[in-house]
Order: structure tokens, then C-alpha cells, then sequence
């Protein structure tokens, strides 16, 4: 008997998942049965499958479809990641490309285009799922940004801000100059880069001469001159930034550098007068021990800034040029000001000498090319301990597992030195943080709807009207959406307690990458433990 010699898979898969469709073979409902559930991670709406996908799909299909073999009432949901800051760099740039500029439409018209594009190009990975076979319960996809995910989000804001976790603060925040946003401390990418050391001359002001110049030698100081006087090397990576030096400081300690207690110094090329402080934060071996503090463009210089009560000065607009606050180079990239300013402190004789350097640059988690600007700027932030103290504890006791084990202390090392997490984003799509301002002052008020937010303000003063009212424009963090995102798919924040959160939640497994164990898992573990009191699965 001859046997056919060709398979054809479009016609044999295609008719085949068409029936398992049909007849429902993939939906799950309550019932007695004992539930098996596992959660997609859900992919950006801006993208297509990769080999990562393939393998996470692949793991997950294995799971579900074994656990149906065993009889449980197996479910896994499919769903897609607004993405905000992607999708909406997709838009502008589509926008781009037909002469439109972002600043030149509204919100609305904005988000229209976004909402055009996400039903264009949204669904393009769930289709791909589909030809390959996953054994989804389609009908119950999900959008980050759609009713009741969205619903989930703004309550949420609302109660923790209620709680006092969530607050409104001026604070050193990671910039992206090309997204224009600010970042969580998780969106950035360190990379090791040659880089160089540029070693500038500070000069000594209204000082001629030491009167006992060798005595300071013979005590360690290394004192430097030349014909326009004395001068304190500083060593800096970044002498783009000079322009907002407002201080240099000295280890008090660091016996090298005691003859420049008290005095104060010339900013090279910028020619403003700045003291010299003192403070055991410098690091004595590092270069020459004297550090330029620059309180607007460092986290560490923006600490001793406050606690020495310098004058912050911004000299970067938000796209990385140089402002108007600088006396030099406005308008100029800062990329292309670090090259031009190099060469001019070499040609006025104020740069002692350059050295290659190896360091560490941040970068933009989504714009890989963009290295991150730091900058004091007004976010929203949500406290952080609270959930570290109420997440830590079940990983820590095998309550939930991670598989390989190794995971657990990069979940552990995470949790016990997490930061505040800074939620607010400078975008347009996303979830539109549930804040109202309703006078001059910007004081405000947060409610889940514009007229409970009247209400509110109209009880700190009774003048206020609707038209005073002025929503904040700021987007949320795409990940504030999806820590809720296992709860959220069974409306378990809008309807707690409901049949199917108390049913298929916790999740059984939870199949992702090892690098949005930050960004993902350790939130949503957060998350349930927060609103359901339960861990999320393993």
C-alpha cells in the first residue's frame, strides 16, 4: 500500500484548529472540575512574534494542554500590552511621515491616531498565535487599555493614593530625551562604554599667592599653579554640565586637598564664582578628590545640593539641547556640546589632560539608543517598602516557587533595596492619571471620575467649578496596568470576590522571561497580595 508522500499543513492545521474552535474545546467556564489557569504575559501591541515568544507560547500550550488531559479545568488567556511608550513613538513617527507633528494636534486628535494604529496593528501576534495552534480561550482576550482593565487601573491609583502610598514629589528622575518622559529606575540599561576622563582647572579666586605654600606641600597637599594662578583639578566624564556647577567639593579628610577649605573656585570657560564645600561623600581615591556638583544633572550631586544648600541650575531642555539657563552653547545637542566644549577648554588652556576611561551610561530600556538624561523633575511616585515587606516573605518561605531556584535572590537582592517607583509618564496614551487640579496653585484632588473629583474639591473650597477643574496630563506606567493583570482578567478589582477571581485565581503557572522579574512578576506578586491577599502562582 502506498502512503501519501506529502503533508500539507495549511490545509490539514487550518481545518482542524477551525473545529477545535468551533466546538469550544478551548473555553472554560466555573464548575467543579479543579482549575488550571495560566495568564499570557501579554505582548506589546507594537510588535510581532519572536523566537522568545515561540518558546514562552510553546512552554505554556504544553502546560494547558496536559492539564486538560488530566481532566482539570484548564484555561489560559490571551491578551496584548498598550505599550505606551512604544506605541505612541510608533504614532508620532507615523505621524511623521505624513507631515503631522504631536504638539500640533490635540490629545484627543492625538489619541485618535493611536487607537487607529493599535486596531491596525494590535492584533498581528494574537493572529500569529492563532496559525500556530494555542489553545487560548479567545473569547476572553484582553486589552492593558480596555474597559475593565482600564476601570481596574484608575480604582486602584485612587485607593493606594487614599492608602498614602501613592504621592506627588519633585525628585531626580531618569529622562528619556527622545521619548521625552521620565523612566522607573527598572526602564534603564547600563552599558560599559570607552569613554574619557577629561581633567578641567578650576581656578582659585582673589588668590595670588599661599603665603605658606611649602608647609601645605609638606602635609600631603598636591597644590597646582601656573602663570594665571592656583588651581584645583576636577576629573569629570561630562563636561557638558559645567554650565551648572554650583559647587566643588572635598573629602575633609582627603589631606591633599586641604588647602582649598574655604575657598572658592572658577567654573572653566563659564567664569561663575562657586564655593568649595566639604563632605565625606567624595571619594578620596577617585581621580584628584575634588568633584564638581551639578544638583540638576546628578542624583548624588542633587543630594548634597539639598543638604549643602546650593543653587540647582537646569541647563538641558527636554530633549537633551542645551537651555537658556546656560551662559554657553544653548540650543546645541549635548552630545555635540560635550565635543565642542572639550576642544574649547583645550584651546583656552583649561583642560590639564584627557584620559580613556571605561564607564558605565545608562540608556532608555525602549529607545536603546538614547542615553538617559537625569533630571529634577515634578512625578508621581508609589512607595515601595510596603510591598517589598508584603512580597518578599512568600518567595523567601517556598509558598511561591521559582523555577530555575537561582531566580529567588535576584527577587530577594530587588526587593530589599527597591526604590519608590516612579509611575507618571510624560505621554499621551496610556491610562490618564485620575488627578485634578482646581486652582492657581495647582492644589488637587484625586477621584475615579471627573464629577466625584468636583465633589471633592468643591469640600476644600466651595467656589470651585467644573471649568476649574484641570485633569493632569502625565500618562500612567505601562506596568501599572499590567501588575493588576492576572486580577484584572477576572475582574477582580472591580467586583471582588466574583465567581471566576475566587475560582481561577491564584494562577497555576506563570511562564515569562527572567528579565521583567522587576518590571512584571515582582509587581503582581505585589498586586495579589495587596487586593486578593494570595500569591499569583509560581
Amino acid at each position: 500500500m502506498e502512503l501519501a508522500s506529502k503533508y500539507d499543513p495549511k490545509e490539514v492545521e487550518g481545518k482542524w484548529y477551525q473545529y477545535w474552535l468551533d466546538h469550544k474545546l478551548f473555553s472554560s467556564k466555573p464548575d467543579g472540575r479543579e482549575p488550571y489557569t495560566i495568564v499570557i504575559p501579554p505582548p506589546n501591541v507594537t510588535g510581532v512574534l519572536h523566537m522568545g515568544h515561540m518558546l514562552n507560547n510553546t512552554i505554556q500550550d504544553i502546560l494547558v494542554r496536559r492539564a486538560r488531559m488530566e481532566g482539570k479545568n484548564a484555561l489560559w488567556v490571551p491578551g496584548t500590552d498598550h505599550a505606551s511608550i512604544a506605541t505612541e513613538a510608533k504614532v508620532v513617527k507615523k505621524l511623521a511621515g505624513e507631515g503631522i507633528k504631536k504638539r500640533d494636534l490635540t490629545r484627543e486628535q492625538f489619541l485618535e491616531h493611536a487607537w487607529d494604529w493599535t486596531h491596525e496593528h494590535g492584533g498581528i501576534i494574537l493572529k500569529q498565535l492563532r496559525r500556530l495552534g494555542a489553545s487560548c480561550d479567545w473569547d476572553r482576550t484582553a486589552f492593558t487599555m480596555d474597559e475593565k482593565r482600564s476601570e481596574s487601573v484608575i480604582k486602584v491609583f485612587v485607593d493606594l493614593y487614599n492608602k498614602g502610598l501613592i504621592y506627588r514629589g519633585l525628585r531626580m528622575v531618569n529622562w528619556d530625551p527622545k521619548a521625552l518622559t521620565a523612566l522607573s529606575t527598572e526602564e534603564v540599561i547600563y552599558k560599559e562604554e570607552q569613554s574619557h576622563l577629561f581633567h578641567l582647572k578650576y581656578y582659585v579666586a582673589d588668590l595670588k599667592a599661599l603665603d605658606n605654600e611649602e608647609a601645605l606641600k609638606a602635609e600631603g597637599n598636591i597644590i597646582h599653579k601656573d602663570e594665571k594662578g592656583y588651581y584645583a583639578v576636577v576629573a569629570t566624564t561630562r563636561p557638558e554640565t559645567i554650565m551648572g556647577d554650583t559647587a566643588m567639593c572635598i573629602n575633609p579628610k582627603d589631606p591633599k586637598n586641604q588647602w582649598l577649605k574655604g575657598k572658592k573656585v572658577i567654573v572653566p570657560l563659564v567664569n561663575r564664582v562657586i564655593p568649595v564645600i566639604e563632605d565625606r561623600y567624595v571619594d578620596i581615591e577617585f581621580g584628584t578628590g575634588c568633584l564638581k556638583v551639578t544638583p540638576a544633572h546628578d542624583t548624588n550631586d542633587y543630594m548634597l545640593g539639598k543638604t549643602h544648600n546650593l543653587e540647582t541650575i537646569d541647563i538641558f531642555n527636554a530633549d537633551g539641547t542645551i537651555s537658556e539657563q546656560s551662559p554657553l552653547y544653548v540650543g546645541m545637542d549635548r552630545m555635540d556640546c560635550r565635543k565642542q566644549i572639550a576642544k574649547d577648554l583645550q584651546e583656552a588652556g583649561l583642560m590639564e589632560k584627557i584620559e580613556d576611561y571605561v564607564n558605565k551610561v545608562g540608556y532608555s530600556e525602549r529607545n536603546p539608543d538614547t542615553a538617559i538624561e537625569p533630571r529634577l523633575s515634578l512625578q508621581w511616585f508609589l512607595k515601595m517598602k510596603h510591598f517589598a515587606d508584603i512580597a518578599l516573605p512568600p518567595v523567601m518561605n517556598d509558598e511561591l516557587k521559582f523555577y530555575p531556584t537561582k531566580y529567588k535572590n535576584t527577587y530577594k537582592n530587588w526587593l530589599e533595596n527597591i526604590q519608590d517607583w516612579c509611575i507618571s509618564r510624560q505621554l499621551w496614551w496610556g491610562h490618564r492619571i485620575p488627578a485634578y487640579y482646581y486652582n492657581e496653585n495647582d492644589d488637587y484632588v484625586v477621584a475615579e471620575t471627573r464629577e466625584e473629583a468636583l465633589k471633592l474639591a468643591q469640600q476644600k473650597d466651595p467656589k470651585v467649578t467644573d471649568a476649574d477643574l484641570r485633569q493632569d496630563e502625565d500618562a500612567l506606567d505601562t506596568w501599572f496596568s499590567s501588575w493588576l493583570w492576572p486580577i484584572s482578567l477576572f475582574d477582580g478589582i472591580n467586583k471582588p470576590g466574583n465567581e471566576e477571581i475566587k475560582y481561577y485565581y491564584p494562577t497555576s503557572d506563570l511562564v515569562t522571561g527572567p528579565d521583567i522579574i522587576f518590571f512584571w512578576v515582582a509587581r503582581m506578586i505585589m498586586a495579589g497580595y495587596e487586593y486578593i491577599g494570595d500569591m499569583t502562582g509560581t
